[in-house]
């Protein structure tokens, strides 16, 4: 990703987890990651956002799945920072 002449890298974990294993959620997600864009970037958040709940709803009656929803986990904590720090949302505390 390149924005204002600096070039940052996302690595998100070793070269086996690069291989996409939820693409009906993890599609939309990388999409936003690498959006610089900020008009495009807050509808590609949305279209993951929408992707994860679609998701979520799918396997809310099955007990199998613990791995994809740690991974969900990770996205959404993952969607949260995009939200702060490049969309400006406010910060979300726990009480």
């Amino acid at each position: 990703m390149q924005k204002s002449g600096l070039t940052v890298e996302i690595r998100l974990g070793s070269e086996e987890d690069a291989v996409i294993k939820y693409p009906d959620w993890q599609k939309p997600l990388q999409e936003a990651l690498v959006e610089v864009d900020k008009d495009k970037l807050k509808s590609r958040v949305g279209a993951a956002e929408t992707a994860i709940f679609n998701r979520l709803q799918a396997i809310s009656r099955s007990s199998d799945h613990a791995a994809e929803r740690q991974a969900i986990a990770d996205a959404l904590a993952l969607i949260r920072v995009l939200k702060r720090d490049a969309l400006d949302f406010p910060e979300w505390e726990k009480k």
